[in-house]
């Protein structure tokens, strides 16, 4: 007899696990004694990615030893079917890339999402470096502020990398009176960000702007702006007179 090949094996697997817990319905009773077979952990998260009863989720997710793998807690989280209640009873448990996983997910519940972002943020402080510069390149608006005032100039510079990185949110970032001096720097090199006129003003309007970053961009504002920058109280003296400058030039 020849053997099938081990993708193949666990391929019928799944499938047939698939099979019995549609079969199963809702019926809790029958969901529970279809895990108690005993089933590798690899095809239960495989089978959790299809559409499924409410009720296998649910046995999932308080049968031992299920219910102590993170990975198939976050499989039952993200399920479209997944109730909110059992979502957000079970996010507290997973592991910080299935959290940012969940908080991605626009089908999930926005309170289950909150609740992920919630956690991630709250986690920062204790996330190895690694993890935070990933983490900062895949993160939502919500959890972008705190990695860019990061100290570390390589979580900003895969902050600034953020595809979800809204123009509003990087200004309001550069505003803050703890605006790190690695976001500015990162800000002048990134060709994406230095071609915005908004982001532009708030690196001269920010006090703390390393003075040769800040006077890169006085050139390029227009008179009001230039008028305000004269203006500001607390800028360096030679960004102000540096926006006077330009504003008394001979205009071409």
């Amino acid at each position: 007899m020849i053997e099938r090949p081990a993708g193949e094996r666990e391929g019928a697997a799944v499938d047939a696990l698939h099979h019995d817990a549609l079969q199963a319905g809702e019926s809790r009773a029958r969901a529970r004694a279809l895990l108690e077979r005993g089933h590798e952990e690899a095809v239960l998260a495989a089978v959790l990615r299809r559409a499924l009863p409410v009720a296998f989720l649910e046995s999932v997710a308080t049968l031992s030893p299920w219910a102590e793998r993170p990975r198939l807690l976050a499989r039952v989280v993200l399920h479209p079917r997944a109730p909110r209640a059992l979502s957000l009873r079970l996010v507290g448990s997973l592991q910080w890339r299935d959290l940012a996983e969940v908080a991605l997910a626009p089908w999930i519940s926005a309170a289950v999402r909150f609740r992920a972002e919630a956690l991630l943020r709250d986690g920062l402080p204790d996330m190895r470096l690694g993890d935070r510069i990933t983490l900062a390149r895949l993160a939502t608006p919500a959890l972008l502020p705190p990695l860019l005032a990061d100290a570390d100039a390589r979580i900003v510079e895969a902050a600034l990398q953020n595809a979800r990185l809204r123009e509003e949110d990087l200004v309001a970032a550069l505003r803050r009176q703890d605006s790190v001096r690695a976001l500015a720097e990162g800000v002048v090199s990134s060709h994406r960000w230095n071609a915005s006129y908004a982001v532009r003003l708030a690196l001269v309007l920010q006090p703390r702007t390393p003075l040769p970053l800040a006077l890169q961009q006085i050139s390029s504002l227009v008179p009001r702006d230039l008028r305000r920058v004269a203006e500001q109280a607390d800028l360096p003296p030679l960004v102000r007179l540096a926006a006077e400058g330009v504003l008394d030039a001979p205009q071409h």
